[in-house]
């Protein structure tokens, strides 16, 4: 059975039902877009603006622009221009939240599409409300578990509205893994992993790093997950200090880390490599470390230096990534790649579209992709999954040279056509 948000919306279907019977109309004045002088297309968008998942979306004002200008003169389906109007809500790093604005966007300004990144918390109550409502959806900044398992997906069976494109569990554990074999580091590894879902992925016992650590010959210390935002990680510490941890791994939020490794140092816990998904992607969270943010290792999922270019614009990895930090004087991140491509393929859908009108056809237009974006290739081949595409990644670590912090790619055995353009350390 499918999860459900905790929100009792009618279906898209029965809203409008709703609406037809308490407005009726007289059939002369109802017309379909079809026939509209100038039709719209309207794409919903969601992702965490605010609150503690913000960093994922500190990229989305420039991106939205870049893209509105984009697609400004129209996206051309069927020999006819279509206006595309954006709307884009914040889910306020909260599932809760996230659910609602989705429900909204679907039933109230009646979107033809909906897009939403950036974790499970946002990509998959945003993605039930779309399958639950029979709308079609498409999703990226998640690893695949917690997008589909995370959201009781039956293997065999698959969702039918909702369409998601990342890398997985068994692609960071490679990453990291290669990472930490050319480190020289000792083979017991530190986990923390928190109670949410991309915690309780990542520490899973069958799916997540438990047996994938094991069978790679290294010993995970796992004291169990702990609840976002405490105050004190004094049990986790302790356990990795009796057990010799030289490797400490997990998945966890900015404000958590910061509080982990201040502790760490209070405490005396000096591992030789912490390699940590989630609140290391972002170089506002390393400078706000100072110099203990220094050798700090993660997953690189997208970097100026990745050998891929925009399908809108032909824009190069580099040249987006340079375009970003002159407008808003800010350093390129992460999600800046896959918050593009997630209109990359949006548009390229709405071009191949058979009927706008019909939301079905808009699903096998999804399904049929095929296409080259600043991210590589997204192909729902059905493979891992029906419903997932994905993406490369590689791992990094960041390195404190004369300009500041940089993020630099220090093993690439995982895709190999990323180029490595730094050397691992140690953490001194």
């Amino acid at each position: 059975m499918k999860r459900k948000s905790g929100i009792n919306h009618p279906t898209r279907r029965q809203f409008a039902t709703g609406l037809a019977v308490t407005f009726a109309a007289p059939a002369i004045l109802r017309h379909t877009r079809a026939y509209a002088a100038d039709p719209v297309l309207k794409i919903g968008h969601v992702s965490p603006r605010t609150g503690p998942l913000a960093g994922f979306a500190e990229a989305d004002t420039y991106i939205l622009s870049e893209i509105q200008k984009l697609f400004s003169a129209g996206l051309k389906n069927n020999g006819k221009n279509f206006k595309v109007e954006i709307i884009s809500k914040d889910s306020q790093s909260n599932s809760n939240r996230a659910a609602q604005v989705a429900a909204d966007l679907i039933l109230r300004d009646e979107v033809d599409i909906i897009v939403a990144a950036s974790t499970p918390d946002t990509t998959n109550p945003v993605s039930d409300q779309a399958e639950a409502n029979e709308l079609p959806c498409i999703t990226t900044d998640c690893p695949w578990q917690p997008y589909f398992f995370g959201r009781n997906g039956n293997p065999a069976v698959g969702f039918d509205w909702t369409y998601h494109f990342f890398w997985g569990l068994e692609d960071v554990i490679a990453a990291f893994v290669s990472l930490w074999d050319s480190s020289g580091a000792s083979k017991t590894v530190g986990g923390i992993f928190p109670n949410d879902a991309d915690g309780n992925a990542w520490g899973d016992k069958k799916l997540g790093f438990p047996p994938a650590l094991e069978k790679a010959g290294y010993k995970l210390i796992d004291p169990g997950r702990y609840q976002p935002l405490t105050d004190d990680f004094s049990a986790q510490i302790s356990a990795y200090k009796e057990a010799g941890c030289e490797i400490v791994t997990g998945n966890m939020i900015p404000p958590d880390f910061a509080t982990f490794w201040s502790q760490s140092a209070q405490q005396g816990f000096r591992p030789k490599v912490v390699t940590i998904g989630k609140a290391l992607l972002f170089p506002s969270v390393i400078n706000s470390l100072g110099d203990r943010g220094d050798g700090l290792t993660t997953e690189i999922w997208w970097s100026p230096n990745h050998p891929f270019s925009s399908s809108l614009n032909g824009q190069s990895a580099k040249q987006l990534a340079e375009g970003y930090m002159q407008s808003t004087k800010r350093p390129w991140t992460q999600p800046i790649g896959f918050k593009h491509a997630l209109f990359e393929v949006t548009a390229d859908v709405i071009r191949r579209t058979s009927d706008l009108d019909d939301p079905k056809a808009i699903v096998e237009a999804i399904k049929s992709t095929n296409l080259n974006t600043i991210v590589g290739s997204v192909n729902w081949s059905g493979k891992p999954v029906k419903n997932v595409s994905k993406t490369p990644l590689v791992a990094g670590q960041w390195q404190k040279g004369a300009s500041g912090y940089e993020l630099v790619v220090t093993n690439n055995q995982t895709a190999s056509n990323i180029p490595v353009n730094g050397k691992l350390k140690l953490l001194s």
